[in-house]
């Protein structure tokens, strides 16, 4: 049994709004990068629903707009501002820039991805006194990395952690590391050790 969304607007009685090809695209990467809609700006969205006594969506709106009168433009000017600061980047990317990115993407991160993956379980194995390999490509299918002590772990760089919303929800446990200039910070869950950094 579904239900689809089209039906829940029509049962609250709320307008679907259309947008521009790849504009939400934008917008989104421009809201991520503002960070337009954290609670701090608009509320925390979640606890506020509870909060809220009212029925209809309306009731909604016209609540949230008395408790938040200044959310929305809030949200907008931040938005705003990192849109126009998206324009006049696209303005600078050229066929040599996009070059000099898939190759950084494809041999520069690609090579430090894999070795630091390594690298981070070589040396998880000497201090925990545990063993630990790297995933083989079928494991790697099923979003595995590596294994500590038969354990299954996600490596991923510190921005992953900072994402607001990651595309598959992941059930491993997952090392964080943080490239330095000097060195490699890296978190590991509680479960293996609190944290260590590799020199």
């Amino acid at each position: 049994m579904a239900l689809k969304n089209e039906e829940i607007y029509k049962l609250f009685n709320i307008k679907t709004t259309e947008f521009p090809k790849y504009t939400t695209q934008i917008m989104n990467l421009a809201n991520q990068n503002s960070q337009g809609t954290r609670p701090k700006v608009v509320g925390q969205l979640s606890e506020l629903i509870q909060v809220f006594e009212g029925e209809t969506f309306e009731d909604w709106v016209s609540w949230y707009e008395k408790t938040h009168p200044t959310a929305i433009s809030n949200a907008v000017s931040r938005i705003s501002k990192m849109v126009e600061n998206l324009k006049k980047a696209i303005q600078l990317i050229d066929d040599e820039m996009i070059e000099k990115w898939v190759k950084d993407l494809v041999h520069n991160k690609t090579f430090f991805g894999l070795k630091i993956q390594n690298i981070i379980l070589k040396k998880l194995a000497e201090n925990l006194q545990v063993k630990t390999r790297l995933a083989t490509p079928e494991e790697e299918s099923n979003n595995i990395d590596g294994f500590i002590d038969k354990i299954p772990v996600q490596i991923k760089p510190i921005t992953y952690k900072q994402k607001q919303a990651l595309p598959e929800e992941i059930n491993i446990d997952i090392i964080y590391y943080d490239k330095k200039k000097d060195r490699i910070n890296f978190e590991i869950p509680d479960k293996f050790y609190k944290q260590t950094t590799l020199f």
